[in-house]
């Protein structure tokens, strides 16, 4: 099992539950209003009036064969509109309840 987290702008938000459920992904975990800055690049997702937009964050555990194609299809999500900005990791899940 894999847990796969992802940070993502929130204009993008039905955009990755649709990519989930359209995979078979079911369960999910959902925070709004996070706040933060790429390392790589683009504009702070903060909230406030200088930087009004935000992400949101995603994680569901996922079997492994799952997680790589979830991978592929958000990477090209976030080449579609890289300036969004879309980061997701892959974890691995040593347990769970």
């Amino acid at each position: 099992m894999k847990a796969l987290f992802v940070v993502y702008n929130q204009a993008y938000n039905q955009e990755i539950v649709e990519l989930l459920e359209t995979c078979g992904q079911r369960g999910y975990t959902v925070w709004t209003e996070v706040g933060g800055r790429g390392g790589l690049d683009g504009e702070p997702h903060l909230g406030n009036h200088a930087w009004p937009t935000q992400n949101h964050a995603l994680m569901s555990v996922v079997e492994d064969s799952l997680a790589a194609k979830l991978m592929d299809l958000l990477g090209e999500t976030d080449k579609a509109n890289p300036k969004l900005g879309l980061r997701a990791y892959v974890l691995p899940v040593d347990d769970a309840l």
